[in-house]
């Protein structure tokens, strides 16, 4: 099932989208998307409605350097255990909407992801059941300021600014997600590409890490690291990242006004 949230004539509203291309429909979720979902009858084509972010998060855990040529290209040794850092649910975007480029960085930039959706809540979870409090996979963009990551030595202020989350399209939840090509483009030229069986940490082993530390909560999104090949973003522009089995993620990149 593909699992998303829209703006539709009637309102804000969790959907369930069935159908591609111009075929697709939204079908409305009577309340969210946890457990097995109940729908309201209403429905609309998906081209008359807009596509907010999937999900609404309590929290974003992102793990850092999880694909050795990634570690490698930012100077340093792969790390032995996962590396995790926060970024707050106030930076996640929605698809095709901007990118806002602070004026107090220099150098923004983009990092195409495989993102886990969480579907209840859970703390201490072992790897050989980490798939029961999984509700589905999306496609994310962990941007970064970094300028100010590289400055700041730790990374909250750098990841955190409004906008530094895009999610989306949606959230796939009948998928195998430990084989699965990873791409970034910018402008139409591909950036990165990649796939998650390099992972360093695989998915029951960051969601073992993580609930050893937090209780995590349904909605609550992990982002698996990105692979090499990040760069910058330039006002004007449009990144894309696309995972297969799930879709592209798209957003425009503008200048703060």
């Amino acid at each position: 099932m593909r699992l998303g949230r829209v703006a539709s004539p009637d309102g804000v509203a969790f959907v369930s989208i069935e159908g591609d291309g111009s075929d697709a429909v939204v079908r409305e979720i009577a309340e969210h998307p946890f457990g097995t979902p109940t729908f309201t009858g209403r429905s609309w084509p998906l081209a008359d409605v807009r596509l907010l972010a999937p999900i609404l998060a309590s929290k974003v855990i992102c793990i850092g350097k999880n694909y050795a040529a990634h570690a490698e290209e930012m100077g340093g040794p792969a790390p032995a255990d996962p590396v995790i850092f926060m970024k707050p649910s106030t930076s996640i975007q929605s698809p095709n909407a901007p990118i806002i480029l602070p004026p107090s960085s220099s150098q923004v930039d983009y990092e195409g992801e495989l993102a886990i959706v969480i579907g209840r809540p859970c703390k201490d979870v072992p790897a050989a059941k980490a798939h029961e409090v999984i509700l589905g996979y999306t496609v994310a963009n962990d941007v970064t300021a970094r300028d100010q990551q590289r400055h700041d030595g730790q990374w909250t202020r750098a990841k955190g600014y409004d906008t530094f989350c895009p999610l989306g399209p949606w959230i796939e939840t009948s998928l195998d997600p430990s084989d699965l090509e990873i791409l970034t483009e910018v402008d139409g030229v591909e950036k990165q590409r990649s796939r998650t069986s390099l992972l360093l940490h695989d998915i029951p082993k960051l969601i073992e890490w993580v609930t050893a530390v937090m209780t995590l909560l349904p909605g609550d999104v992990i982002l698996t690291g990105t692979p090499e090949g990040v760069g910058p973003l330039q006002a004007g522009q449009t990144v894309s990242v696309t995972v297969s089995g799930i879709g592209t993620l798209s957003n425009p990149v503008a200048a703060k006004r």
